[in-house]
């Protein structure tokens, strides 16, 4: 027989409550928990402080002209049609992104996942010394690597190779080419992605139910690959979504190789992104109204986009 609080689930699920029912369970349910809530409650506090308050200061920020010396005045959606009609540099910056999100965004992803699946299988010692070194360039600074991999003159290592083969006669500006220069980006980006995405799926790799995969041989799975897809993703929804949403994060986010590997602005502004014309119009020119609206309007990207692949996944996960 069901409980009374698995009839007030059900209830809750059908929508047969009241709003004023609704909000009653929620209070008895709040303090039956009191002490759970307790526990999260230091969370809360740094979230709200260092998260939803800078969020919806940007979004009121976004409709001012305001440069921190001055008083912020409401221009209404100025910002945001100066952003779309007026500034070129933005709109290269959105393709850019774009481009960069499309590209290194599901790749980065799917690497994260096939790496971490091989690598679960390993004994102890050689999984935790792969694990580390697929993470550690998230740890560190490797740019300076890649600035030698595709420095400009003939001491640049892939100059050097490809000149000593005879693919080259003269030495080629990679970082300094239109032609090449967000494509090396992309690379490095997706060279530096496996990180927090990655150790997630080790973590739901190692924590799966080994009974489900002993009843799944005996109900006719036959091989690794009718494993993952009937038993080992079904059972990872939670980690594949964390996973998908600092993926976005990352891919959307890029700025900082860019900005280390091409300088700050780039030739005609091939590598440029909405977060280094965020950082240009907030950090260099103080037109913080105008970098915030900027910035919603990356932020309403990366929502959307989250909110996609979370439908994504839950109809993969239904299916």
């Amino acid at each position: 027989m069901a409980t009374s609080k698995q009839r007030e689930v059900e209830l809750l699920k059908k929508k047969k409550l009241s709003f004023s029912e609704k909000a009653a369970l929620t209070w008895r349910q709040m303090k039956e928990n009191k002490i759970n809530y307790l526990m999260i409650l230091p969370f809360m506090v740094f979230f709200t402080l260092f998260t939803i308050i800078p969020i919806a200061a940007s979004v009121v920020l976004s409709f001012t002209r305001y440069d921190i010396l001055n008083t912020p005045v409401f221009i209404g959606w100025d910002n945001y049609l100066r952003m779309f009609l007026e500034d070129s540099v933005f709109l290269i910056a959105l393709k850019n992104t774009l481009k960069f999100a499309i590209i290194t965004g599901p790749v980065s992803y799917l690497l994260c996942f096939i790496f971490a699946w091989f690598i679960n299988d390993l004994p102890s010692i050689a999984r935790a010394f792969f694990t580390v070194v697929f993470y550690a360039p998230t740890l560190a600074n490797i740019y300076f690597i890649f600035q030698y991999l595709f420095s400009s003159d003939m001491y640049g290592l892939i100059n050097s190779v490809l000149m000593n083969m005879g693919v080259l006669d003269e030495p080629v500006a990679w970082l300094k080419d239109t032609k090449y220069m967000l494509n090396i980006v992309i690379i490095v980006q997706l060279w530096c992605s496996l990180g927090t995405s990655f150790l997630s799926f080790i973590a739901g790799l190692q924590n799966l139910d080994p009974s489900l995969a002993e009843a799944g041989a005996i109900d006719g799975v036959r091989n690794r690959f009718q494993e993952l897809f009937y038993i080992t993703l079904p059972q990872m929804g939670g980690m594949l979504m964390f996973g998908a949403v600092m993926q976005i994060a990352s891919s959307f986010a890029v700025g900082g190789i860019s900005s280390a590997l091409l300088g700050f602005p780039s030739v005609d502004y091939a590598g440029h992104t909405i977060t280094l014309h965020i950082s240009d119009f907030g950090h260099t020119r103080f037109e913080l109204g105008y970098a915030s609206a900027i910035a919603v309007v990356l932020f309403a990207l990366m929502i959307v986009t989250k909110v996609l692949i979370n439908k994504l996944l839950a109809r993969f996960s239904h299916d």
